[in-house]
């Protein structure tokens, strides 16, 4: 691919998530917007990938960024206590029996060794989130492969566990 193609569709990405609501926005979204913008089809695989990668990276610093902005405020709190420091890296704070990961979200429970209910903090508001996570560099940090729920939508999701553990019920009734 030509590079100055390549670099045009980047600057259009990123001026489409700077202007992107990115609690509701989809990559596809982007990918439409931008291919708007420029005239082109970006739905081909090479130029989605650049779309995909863009949109990661920038996912990633204003995760990063967020995360900065609340480093502070986690250091003043007294009463969280950071383990011993010859203990494994990655092992995570603890505040009374509450478990804290790398990041100071909070671990509601594990659902299996990658897979995890955190809450979390991400420009303001609260979230719930259920994610995948992956080791790197001896820290276990959270993939795109998830979902974060406002309190209102983990509130209607809750309320609904009834029936959906009825529906699987009687799936697996039908099953066997």
């Amino acid at each position: 691919m030509d590079p100055e193609l390549q670099k045009e569709i980047e600057e259009t990405v990123l001026e489409v998530l700077k202007n992107s609501d990115m609690d509701s926005t989809t990559e596809y979204q982007v990918r439409k917007a931008a291919s708007e913008q420029l005239g082109i089809d970006l739905s081909e695989s090479i130029r989605k990938k650049i779309v995909r990668n863009v949109v990661q990276t920038y996912l990633e610093e204003q995760q990063s960024k967020a995360e900065a902005d609340e480093k502070p405020t986690e250091e003043a709190e007294p009463e969280e206590e950071e383990e011993d420091d010859s203990e494994d890296d990655n092992k995570k704070k603890t505040k009374g029996a509450k478990e804290y990961d790398d990041d100071g979200d909070l671990i509601i429970c594990r659902l299996s060794d990658k897979r995890r209910v955190t809450l979390t903090e991400f420009r303001g508001k609260n979230l719930v989130s259920i994610r995948e996570y992956y080791k790197r560099d001896g820290k276990e940090l959270p993939s795109s492969k998830g979902i974060s729920l406002t309190p209102e939508q983990w509130s209607n999701f809750s309320k609904n566990v009834p029936a959906i553990e009825k529906a699987i019920k009687k799936m697996e009734g039908r099953l066997h």
